[in-house]
């Protein structure tokens, strides 16, 4: 079912009219060196020239998510990366408004957990209060998460907490490996912070909100989705983690042309095995993930609705 979908979306995509085959470039905001944004924005445009050679995508290290918004809103990019809480923010805040953003796709889910050194004695989230902690770069929306599981469980970010902010993702397990800091809070299968943090000499160890405190942040925050991070997904994880979070997306400014969108969509979802081969979190961004993460469908762009409901998925 997937390859004939994929052979009907090829068919389409050949026979868009000549002008949509014309050269477009779209800026793409990702985020700061060493993080999961910057490896998925590199991937995804090779992806895309690998499908459609005259669409170029072209990625723009950013502060983060919150920037990306900004960015998108005014107009500065075209699309960017954008981390689910962040999203979630930025829609609420222009609820009943035009939204200056869309969603072209969704990427892959983020569960928020801390990682700690093998060898350290912190065994929950508990355990951590009073000890130096990286949330993340400045502008990520992993922060935004950490807030509202943090939140969620009755815990202070600033007074139960030395929190450490970084103007780089990437800096964060030279932090955890010297004993700097005693936990990394991050998310998100095969984000390099965590596969860093784990495969280092030392190894690492993941501390995740248990089952209570799940129910808590979710009666607190319902837009947080129970997630599962499954058991291999970095060094050393033996077992399957449990935790909260949403999906990331690929967001356009709402002033995209919808053709470009819709050839974009065309390429992205064609180019899926591709995708997945060259970066393994991609294999989360297919249209019935896309779908099935929407938080409302009139967030879509409209050239990403016609494409998906020319796949068959959205009706």
């Amino acid at each position: 079912m997937r390859a004939w979908r994929g052979l009907c979306l090829l068919a389409t995509l050949v026979a868009l009219p000549a002008p949509a085959q014309q050269h477009v470039s779209l800026v793409l905001g990702t985020a700061t060196a060493g993080g999961g944004f910057e490896v998925y924005g590199e991937a995804l445009a090779r992806t895309i020239a690998a499908i459609d050679p005259q669409l170029v995508v072209e990625p723009r290290k950013t502060a983060g998510s919150l920037e990306n918004i900004a960015l998108l809103a005014t107009g500065a990019i075209d699309m960017a990366l954008v981390q689910g809480e962040a999203a979630h923010e930025a829609f609420s805040a222009n609820a009943g408004k035009d939204s200056p953003l869309r969603i072209v796709a969704a990427m892959y889910p983020t569960a928020g957990m801390f990682v700690v050194r093998a060898d350290s004695p912190y065994r929950s989230i508990d355990d951590l209060r009073g000890q130096a902690i990286v949330l993340g770069a400045r502008g990520s929306g992993l922060v935004t998460l950490a807030r509202y599981v943090l939140d969620g469980i009755g815990l202070d970010i600033d007074r139960d907490f030395v929190p450490i902010m970084l103007d780089r993702a990437g800096d964060g397990p030279t932090l955890l490996r010297d004993g700097r800091v005693a936990a990394l809070w991050g998310g998100g299968s095969g984000w390099p912070v965590f596969a860093a943090a784990m495969a280092a000499p030392a190894g690492g160890r993941f501390i995740a909100p248990d089952r209570a405190q799940i129910a808590r942040i979710r009666a607190r925050y319902p837009f947080l989705q129970a997630q599962t991070l499954p058991p291999d997904t970095f060094p050393g994880q033996a077992t399957a983690i449990e935790s909260v979070g949403s999906w990331s997306f690929i967001l356009a400014r709402q002033s995209l042309p919808e053709d470009v969108a819709y050839r974009f969509c065309h390429a992205l979802h064609l180019g899926q095995a591709q995708f997945a081969e060259r970066l393994p979190q991609a294999r989360d961004t297919t249209v019935e993930n896309t779908v099935a993460a929407l938080p409302r469908r009139e967030l879509l762009h409209p050239g990403a609705r016609r494409c998906l409901e020319e796949s068959g998925v959205l009706r």
